[in-house]
């Protein structure tokens, strides 16, 4: 708790008009989000990489952001930190009856549908009304495979979905298709459509195969980076350029890089 305290004094004094920083003084709750939005990106980097030095620093990092919009909140008069603290402490003893009230759940399945149900209704207290519909409160800003995800899993959670995977293999390939019909019809917006649709199905098929999308498209990515570094390495050794180079011999690099498993 020492350090909590000193955070947030040292927080303060950033913030302080007499003598603060002209940076953090500029800064208000709509600004901080692209870093706070990338720092929570970086805490996930270093758990990928399990560089937990590093986790610790990007966790520091992350606290600093939430220390930032409480110091915001508190200059305005609208929450402190304790309030962050102690909201996210009632929330968790709330949704956990389980661990702190001693409710059985039968199933993994009934916990989830308690847990959703819960966040409904917490949403429903804070606004005053009902929702309006099952999938009211999937955050807009989300990444959008993971808001993909999340759609579908509250949708599913309501009776909307495929009964197995099977059909949603056929829904990619459908959507596949409908992709390759609109590039061949050259409307630009109609391909944007389709293409929008078979990753959207692409990510029901991921999310039927037990596969957190975002999770799998960031390894893809990294593994795509690990395997382009290597081509770069291999033509920088031979003193050639990729643009040189034929689709075949690009090719031959490629796997390679597969066959030394990167």
């Amino acid at each position: 708790m020492e350090n909590t305290r000193r955070l947030l004094a040292i927080m303060a004094r950033l913030r302080d008009p007499e003598g603060g920083c002209p940076w953090d003084l500029k800064q208000d709750f709509a600004s901080l989000v692209p870093y706070t939005l990338e720092e929570a990106y970086e805490v996930a980097d270093a758990v990928e990489r399990e560089d937990f030095a590093d986790l610790r620093e990007e966790l520091g990092d992350l606290l600093l952001q939430v220390a930032f919009h409480a110091r915001l909140a508190e200059e305005r008069s609208l929450f402190r930190f304790e309030d962050v603290a102690a909201a996210i402490c009632d929330k968790l003893v709330r949704r956990h009856p389980h661990v702190f009230a001693g409710h059985e759940f039968d199933t993994d399945e009934a916990r989830l549908h308690f847990w959703e149900n819960s966040k409904i209704e917490e949403q429903r207290e804070r606004s005053g009304v009902t929702a309006e519909s099952a999938l009211s409160g999937v955050a807009a800003s989300l990444p959008a495979l993971m808001r993909a995800q999340k759609l579908q899993k509250r949708a599913a959670r309501h009776g909307f979905d495929w009964p197995d995977s099977e059909p949603v293999f056929a829904k990619v390939e459908e959507e596949l298709a409908e992709t390759r019909e609109a590039f061949q019809s050259g409307d630009r917006p109609h391909i944007e459509e389709e293409v929008g649709d078979l990753l959207f199905a692409a990510v029901n098929l991921a999310r039927h195969l037990d596969v957190d999308a975002e999770t799998a498209l960031r390894a893809s990515n990294a593994k795509f980076a690990r395997r382009f570094g290597h081509v770069e390495q291999s033509l920088k050794r031979q003193a050639r350029a990729m643009d040189e180079m034929s689709a075949e011999e690009l090719d031959r690099l490629w796997e390679e890089a597969k066959r030394a498993g990167l």
